[in-house]
């Protein structure tokens, strides 16, 4: 039952350290690779609710913090104790093999295959994701076993005066082999799936297109610098018009600099081409953006705020009328993104027609 627990509270928690993954997952893919592949999509957050449910495996069920006392025999250093604990504690018998089935039914046994069995995906993991050989398995099998010892054994990180479940060697040398075992497995089936670099390779060739995607990923990475880079200024100077300074220092001056790109755009590998007047058009399409998606937003709401304060209302109509209007808001982004990812540009990109180039690299993959 504390196997359920655990990979039930695997699910729960899986979506909140989803949440925080992705977004760094989405720049480093869009920086290395230019595109997001949906196969290595799939095998990096599998992994990672994989390690989850490991990890609650092993550290789950939690005690009371009064039910955990000193007690003697906590560690246990004899290799392969296993081995005579099954003689010991099964009803198996050697000259009786009508033991040999039920044997395999009792805790002493599972509990053995079980820590074996935890850590075959780990190795399929390492040698078809991670390009592992069989020495660097063994050894990070070896580590991530001992970090789960290490993590019994100090009680949960000293949440726990004492330690509350055993340190055990046979589990560092089970969990190693489990990771060998998984190895070894992926060997025979890895044949049938397309391989670390064919996963790399067409990763790159999408990445040669710039996907409505990128652009939304390239345009909140400068919002959210210039945003920081902003405040924080603006904390340390108090300076009323700084976002305006910013704004042409991010999106103009420092664009001189580096090739007539913003900082999220040499991350991100895209360059922005105009057809005809192109510093011209560049100037003209980022004052565009400043008055879109600063002015305008900040327009209407200094327009709400005077509607409310100049007609007789209660709160709730108030808060109500709040609501309708960030709704209308909400929905006008989200068409205009929804555009975007389909389309590849957006109905402004008419008035300027900028063209935008992916700069990545073949090299860049390695």
């Amino acid at each position: 039952m504390s196997y359920l627990t655990a990979i039930k509270t695997a699910i729960l928690i899986f979506p909140f350290i989803a949440l925080i993954f992705t977004i760094p997952f989405i720049l480093h893919q869009y920086h290395k690779y230019g595109s997001i592949n949906k196969l290595r999509v799939l095998i990096i957050y599998s992994f990672i609710f994989y390690m989850i449910t490991l990890y609650f495996l092993v550290i789950l069920p939690l005690p009371d913090k009064d039910d955990v006392i000193y007690k003697e025999n906590m560690i246990r250093l004899i290799p392969f104790s296993f081995i005579k604990d099954f003689i010991k504690e099964t009803s198996f018998s050697i000259t009786s093999p009508k033991t040999y089935i039920k044997s395999l039914t009792e805790p002493c046994f599972y509990t053995v295959i079980f820590n074996i069995f935890m850590t075959i995906p780990f190795g399929m993991y390492l040698r078809y994701y991670f390009k592992c050989n069989l020495k660097k398995t063994i050894i990070y099998s070896f580590i991530l076993s001992l970090f789960f010892e290490f993590t019994q054994i100090t009680g949960l990180y000293h949440i726990y005066k004492y330690q509350y479940r055993i340190f055990d060697v046979d589990d560092l040398i089970l969990n190693t082999i489990g990771g060998v075992l998984g190895f070894y497995i992926m060997g025979l089936i890895r044949k049938t799936l397309p391989t670390r670099d064919e996963i790399d390779i067409k990763s790159f060739n999408d990445g040669k297109k710039v996907s409505g995607f990128r652009r939304i990923t390239l345009f909140c990475l400068d919002f959210a610098i210039y945003i920081i880079l902003s405040m924080n200024i603006w904390i340390i100077t108090n300076i009323d018009n700084i976002f305006l300074v910013m704004f042409v220092i991010y999106y103009i001056l420092i664009p001189l600099f580096i090739g007539r790109r913003t900082i999220g755009c040499k991350f991100l590998n895209i360059k922005i081409e105009y057809k005809k007047y192109g510093i011209i058009n560049d100037t003209l399409r980022i004052i565009f953006l400043y008055l879109y998606y600063l002015k305008v937003p900040a327009l209407l709401i200094n327009m709400y705020i005077l509607l409310i304060n100049n007609i007789n209302i209660n709160i709730h109509e108030s808060i109500l009328m709040c609501f309708i209007f960030l709704f209308f808001i909400i929905i006008y982004l989200l068409l205009n993104l929804f555009y975007l990812i389909r389309n590849n540009h957006i109905y402004y990109d008419n008035l300027f027609k900028p063209k935008y180039i992916s700069t990545i690299k073949e090299g860049d993959t390695k």
